[in-house]
């Protein structure tokens, strides 16, 4: 192997959608990162590997489920084998959805926990064991309205991000003392993707005003929180547009 001096530094994206993910990705891969980008489906990060590449930088496009211990394990393998060191690792893998209680069945409820908490945990720990040796890494889990309270119909969802907050909160204190910065932002409030201009188009209809998180404007506090000297690390922080409630 390399020595580590001469070894690039990845930044792995688990959940590089079109929007918060892709965006944190090229935001990384524009400061000299690597991108090890993942997606269930590797042919779906194609556009975004292309523009990172037309940007100058470099990208790596992997399907992979993130809810099998077995692919993550080898995804982090992978990476540290044939590319580099692993020097940052996000976790943004949305599962939200809305169920009375009473319509939540047993198989929503599993789904969304192993989404949004259980392949939390798997990217995690193969995060902590790729960077303890070295002593430094940052860990950023995407967090949600729903990891502070379970609103109407959020039963599973709101679980699933609590859970994940937890451990993100075990990681830190665990982590932090061994060099490797685990951080949670929240993310309150909606944000400019398509699914939100084609579902809410009146809440879409605020972008004009601000009103809803910008992709890139998220990605740039993820930088931010990398780059923090460790005598002021942020481990949770809120991002919502100006008129949202809280």
């Amino acid at each position: 192997m390399p020595n580590s001096q001469n070894r690039p530094q990845v930044a792995v994206i688990i959940g590089a959608g079109d929007a918060t993910g892709g965006a944190i990705a090229r935001r990384f891969a524009r400061e000299g990162f690597t991108v090890a980008a993942t997606r269930r489906q590797a042919d779906a990060l194609q556009p975004l590997v292309d523009t990172i590449e037309s940007e100058g930088g470099i990208a790596h496009a992997f399907g992979c489920d993130a809810r099998e211990e077995s692919a993550m394990v080898d995804l982090f393998n992978t990476i540290e084998r044939d590319i580099g060191e692993v020097g940052v690792v996000v976790f943004n893998i949305g599962a939200n959805v809305r169920f009375s209680i009473t319509e939540t069945t047993a198989r929503v409820y599993r789904k969304v926990w192993e989404m949004a908490a259980l392949a939390g945990f798997f990217t995690g720990r193969e995060a902590a064991r790729a960077m303890l040796p070295r002593n430094r890494g940052t860990i950023i889990f995407t967090g949600a309205t729903a990891s502070l309270r379970g609103s109407s119909g959020f039963s599973a969802f709101s679980g699933a991000k609590f859970a994940l907050r937890a451990l993100a909160q075990s990681m830190a204190r665990e982590l932090g003392p061994q060099g490797i910065h685990v951080a949670h932002p929240i993310i309150d409030g909606a944000i400019d993707t398509a699914f939100i201009r084609d579902n809410f188009p009146d809440r879409y209809a605020l972008k004009d005003q601000d009103g809803i998180l910008n992709p890139d404007h998220i990605a740039e506090q993820y930088w931010q929180i990398h780059r923090q000297p460790k005598d002021s690390w942020t481990h949770e922080l809120d991002l919502r547009p100006w008129m949202e409630t809280f």
